[in-house]
């Protein structure tokens, strides 16, 4: 009897070492996955904002108000104060980065010199000029180092904690890819000291408001489901999920979702009128069958069928099999850039993917256009000279302060880049200037 007592109280024992040895396992782990996770995070935050701010350094150069260029400096700041921090959480202690942090440091020194002073009675200068166009090019070239690195953490699954064992290991013969990249960045960034010795270092509103073009009877629920399955392109409405907003919505909807072995998707509805606001349908794209202007067409017909009167095509890309289109309200020749709306079209057969017609909601209506005061010649000439201009509109965006202005629109070149140019129609202000994304880089290519 003692004997298996005795068993069973070793059994307890040695059940009761393993429950807390897996429970420390558990949370080490968690530990770990929170530790990977802020270095992920990190990394990532600081690929995007290095991309920010080279387009924004090149907007700069392309701005020829002094009412603009200020702000535009304050930005540049914030973001190089935002990327130090970045890499400031990445596991890299152990290895020098210094001259990545000192770079950032002399773009930050730079703008906010410039941007605390009074441009009008001392704007940029030659020097200055040149060392923007340094800041330019090089931190153009620190992004795509960086981009090549996120390439190949993301392709190859890479983790940052192994990283931070590479390092801690001291040894010459570990090799750790991530490593690696960042010493390539590191001696890149090693010769801009030098060329920067001399130097001291669009255009809609996302504001939230009541919708304004929404009008017509209430629907129920069956409505709802009947017009969502017409939209996603179901055959019936059995399938189909129907929820309602609750109380505090900044509009009443019907919320009409899917899902089947290989497709799912859903749709918001407006209570009032039943218009569609969202739309989602995720599947499988195959090999692509139509082109992407033919799939415009089909994203017209789709506007069309659903009562969107007057949109004119603003942009049209193609992501793999999927053509993604973007939409202004024209009213009398006029682009209304708060009037939009995003359609995404399959490739392969022309299904709708993707609607986006909140912002078009929120802000369409009829608008009294005033004449305009300045000529488009006159426009022109508050456009930065070294700016090619290809194309001229009229338009109607939301300034800085969230009102809406007339603008003169222009699309121009400068040093191979395009920019798009809003100068005030009533009193010839730089009102916004916006870098154009070109085209992207396949970065497996440079693997």
């Amino acid at each position: 009897m003692i004997r298996w007592i005795l068993i069973g109280v070793l059994s307890l024992g040695v059940a009761g070492v393993g429950f807390w040895g897996y429970q420390e396992h558990q949370e080490k782990n968690a530990v770990l996955i929170q530790a990977e996770n802020t270095y992920q995070r990190a990394f990532h935050d600081l690929s995007y904002r290095m991309d920010l701010m080279h387009d924004k350094i090149g907007t700069a150069l392309a701005m020829n108000s002094r009412e603009s260029l200020s702000p535009q400096m304050v930005e540049i700041w914030r973001l190089t104060s935002e990327a130090i921090s970045d890499v400031g959480q990445l596991p890299l202690t152990l290895m020098p980065f210094n001259k990545t942090e000192e770079f950032l440091s002399n773009i930050g020194d730079f703008t906010y010199k410039t941007a605390v002073r009074d441009l009008k009675d001392e704007p940029l200068n030659d020097k200055e000029v040149k060392t923007l166009k340094n800041l330019y090019e090089q931190s153009g070239e620190l992004k795509d180092e960086l981009r090549q690195v996120q390439h190949t953490v993301l392709d190859e699954n890479l983790r940052w904690m192994d990283v931070q064992l590479a390092l801690a290991q001291q040894d010459e013969q570990s090799d750790n890819t991530i490593v690696d990249g960042f010493k390539t960045v590191e001696k890149k960034v090693e010769g801009y000291a030098e060329s920067n010795t001399d130097s001291a270092l669009t255009g809609t509103s996302s504001e939230e408001h009541e919708y304004e073009n929404l009008s017509g009877k209430t629907i129920n629920q069956q409505e709802a489901a009947e017009k969502g399955s017409q939209l996603l392109s179901l055959k019936n409405t059995d399938d189909l999920n129907v929820t309602e907003s609750g109380d505090g919505a900044d509009v009443p909807i019907y919320s009409v979702s899917y899902q089947n072995d290989n497709k799912n998707g859903y749709i918001d509805i407006s209570k009032q009128g039943g218009r569609p606001l969202t739309l989602l349908v995720n599947r499988d794209v195959q090999e692509q069958k139509i082109s992407l202007n033919e799939g415009m067409e089909k994203a017209n017909k789709y506007l069309k069928q659903h009562n969107f009167e007057d949109m004119q095509i603003f942009t049209s890309n193609q992501y793999d099999n999927v053509g993604v289109y973007s939409y202004l309200y024209n009213q009398d020749d006029v682009r209304i850039y708060s009037d939009a709306i995003e359609l995404k079209v399959a490739l392969d057969n022309g299904d709708l993917l993707g609607l986006t017609a909140r912002n078009y909601f929120m802000n369409h209506k009829e608008r009294d256009i005033p004449e305009p005061e300045i000529s488009i010649e006159e426009a022109k000439d508050k456009v930065n000279p070294g700016v090619e201009i290809n194309e001229d509109y009229m338009a109607v965006i939301d300034n800085d302060v969230g009102e809406e202005v007339l603008v003169y629109e222009f699309l121009g070149v400068l040093d191979g880049e395009t920019y798009r140019i809003f100068i005030n129609a009533m009193d010839g202000t730089e009102e916004k200037v916006e870098k154009l994304g070109g085209t992207e880089i396949n970065y497996a290519s440079m693997s």
